[in-house]
C-alpha cells in the first residue's frame, strides 16, 4: 500500500456515511490518521468501528457544523489528539426538499440547506485555516455539485447552496494562495449515496439522464479524486473546481 498520507491528519465532515466515509477510508488506508465529524452519533460509532477494523487510526466527534462553538471545540479535539491538521474534506450536506418548483420552496427549508451546506463549510474553514497557516501547509477540499454550476430544476435550495460553495472556495483559495494551503472544490454529478437514495426517483432519473455516461458516479471514484486534490502532488492548483460528472459539465 502506498502510504502517501503517512503522518498526516485528515478531518472529514459528513464522515459517517456516503462520500465522507469513502474519503476517510481512502485517507486512512494510505496512512493518514482520520477524524470523522458528523451530527449522527450512532452512525459515527459504526463508521469509527469500521475504520478501526481496517487498522486506521480514527477519532470520531459529534459536530453540528452550523454551530461555531461546536465546530471550534471539535477542531481543538483533533489538535489535542493528533497535534496537527493537514487535510479538511467537507462532505457534510443535505439536499433539502426536492422535486418542487421555486414557488413551492419553503423558506425554512431553504435556510436549513444554506446553514448546513454553506455556513457549515465556512465555519470549518474558519477554524481550521489558522492551524494550517501556522504549519505553512494544508489541503482543503469542499464537496460542491454540478448542480452548483448548471442548476438542477426542482432543486433550488441545493443548487444555489452549491454555487455558493464554489464561490466561497475560490475566495479562500485566493486569500491563502501564498501560505502553503490549497483550497479547491469538487463538483460531482449524481453519486449513489444515502442522501441521493432518499430523493424522489424522478429527481434522480432527471439528474442521471443528463450524464453522457448514463450512470451514477461510484463512491470510490470520488474518493480517489479527492485523494489526489488533497495530496502534495496537487500543490499548484488552488481556488479551482474539479469535475466528476461523467461528461455532463461543460465548463
Amino acid at each position: 500500500m502506498n502510504h502517501k498520507f503517512a503522518n498526516q491528519v485528515a478531518i472529514v465532515t459528513g464522515g459517517a456515511s456516503g462520500i465522507g466515509l469513502a474519503c476517510a477510508t481512502h485517507f486512512g488506508l494510505h496512512g493518514a490518521s482520520v477524524a470523522l465529524f458528523d451530527v449522527n452519533q450512532s452512525a459515527l460509532a459504526q463508521s469509527r468501528q469500521l475504520l478501526e477494523s481496517k487498522g486506521i487510526a480514527c477519532l470520531s466527534v459529534q459536530v453540528n457544523v452550523t454551530n461555531p462553538d461546536s465546530v471550534a471545540s471539535a477542531v481543538q479535539k483533533v489538535v489535542q489528539a493528533y497535534g496537527r491538521i493537514d487535510i479538511l474534506v467537507q462532505a457534510a450536506g443535505i439536499t433539502g426538499v426536492t422535486g418542487i418548483q421555486t414557488e413551492e420552496v419553503d423558506d425554512k427549508n431553504f435556510d436549513l440547506v444554506y446553514q448546513i451546506n454553506v455556513k457549515g463549510i465556512f465555519l470549518c474553514c474558519k477554524y481550521v485555516l489558522p492551524i494550517m497557516k501556522q504549519q505553512k501547509y494544508g489541503r482543503i477540499v469542499n464537496i460542491a455539485s454540478v448542480a452548483g454550476k448548471e442548476g438542477n430544476a426542482g432543486m433550488l435550495a441545493y443548487s444555489t447552496s452549491k454555487a455558493a460553495v464554489i464561490g466561497l472556495t475560490k475566495v479562500i483559495g485566493k486569500e491563502y494562495a501564498e501560505t502553503g494551503i490549497t483550497v479547491n472544490a469538487l463538483a460531482p454529478a449524481v453519486v449513489r449515496t444515502p442522501m441521493v437514495a432518499a430523493m424522489p426517483d424522478e429527481q434522480v432519473k432527471y439528474m442521471t439522464d443528463k450524464i453522457p455516461m448514463k450512470r451514477c458516479g461510484e463512491l470510490e471514484e470520488i474518493a480517489q479524486l479527492v485523494g489526489f486534490i488533497a495530496s502534495k502532488s496537487a500543490g499548484f492548483t488552488t481556488a479551482f473546481c474539479f469535475d466528476a460528472t461523467g461528461g455532463r459539465a461543460t465548463y
